[in-house]
């Protein structure tokens, strides 16, 4: 896809990988909405650094755990641009969670992170589809995790959300295909930023050492190493469809 004067839908975008991959896409010309749930100062940070290089950003709150939420979340996006040719699905969550402790493994637990990491990209793509056919075609990427590939994750939950997102996409490239709308899957491997510094708290400096000491490559992804990767999926053959593409620097050869 050619990006100049795209418009794209990010969410969970205020920062991290969310907010790398809004940066990149609108250093490409690209109209973005910001979407956030909690760090409205993040989302404004980077709705101010896309403007101050010229570039065209919205922010907008949304839990897309919630299906009216998301809905008018996209309506959003239309009403602002007037059309729609990217979703990046990136807002997602977790409890950290040792996968032995079953019975610390709640059922509210279970509800947020399935209901985030899996309902909410279905209700975005939902929602985003007519306006991505309306398009002639459009790109939705996911940013699932090799927790869904394997026992590697911060829960069991988190595992089981990402092997459905997974799944998602390859069913959702199926089901859209003739519409022209494709649909992939980025899966990092450890991401060294803030958000998974902050969950494995005490076990960081563990988890880092253990992926660079198993890893094909001595390397462990950043934010924006991510964000490269979906930007290379949008910019890459519009043939791609129904991927899942594991970015762990070689961890789970």
């Amino acid at each position: 896809m050619k990006l100049a004067n795209k418009v794209a839908l990010v969410t969970g975008a205020s920062s991290g990988v969310g907010a790398q991959t809004a940066i990149k896409l609108a250093e490409q010309g690209v109209g973005v909405v910001i979407n956030y749930a909690n760090n409205k100062v993040g989302a404004e940070n980077i709705r101010a650094k896309i403007q101050s290089i010229g570039g065209k950003a919205e922010i907008f709150h949304a839990d897309i755990s919630d299906d009216k939420q998301c809905t008018t979340l996209v309506e959003f996006t239309i009403a602002h641009f007037a059309q729609l040719d990217i979703v990046i699905n990136n807002a997602g969550t977790t409890d950290f969670v040792p996968h032995q402790a079953l019975d610390l493994l709640t059922n509210d637990i279970w509800h947020k992170t399935l209901n985030t990491n899996l309902l909410g990209p279905f209700y975005i793509s939902r929602a985003a589809q007519p306006y991505l056919a309306k398009q002639g075609g459009g790109e939705i990427v996911m940013t699932s995790s090799i927790a869904g590939q394997t026992t590697h994750g911060s829960s069991i939950a988190y595992c089981a959300s990402k092997a459905g997102l997974n799944s998602l996409t390859k069913t959702l490239a199926k089901a859209l295909g003739e519409k022209n709308i494709r649909v992939n899957a980025i899966c990092p491997g450890l991401i060294d930023g803030q958000w998974s510094a902050q969950g494995w708290a005490e076990h960081w400096q563990a988890a880092k050492d253990y992926t660079l000491v198993n890893s094909a490559i001595k390397r462990i992804s950043t934010p924006s190493d991510v964000a490269d990767s979906i930007m290379s999926v949008l910019t890459g053959s519009d043939n791609m469809t129904g991927q899942i593409i594991t970015l762990d620097s070689g961890l789970t050869l």
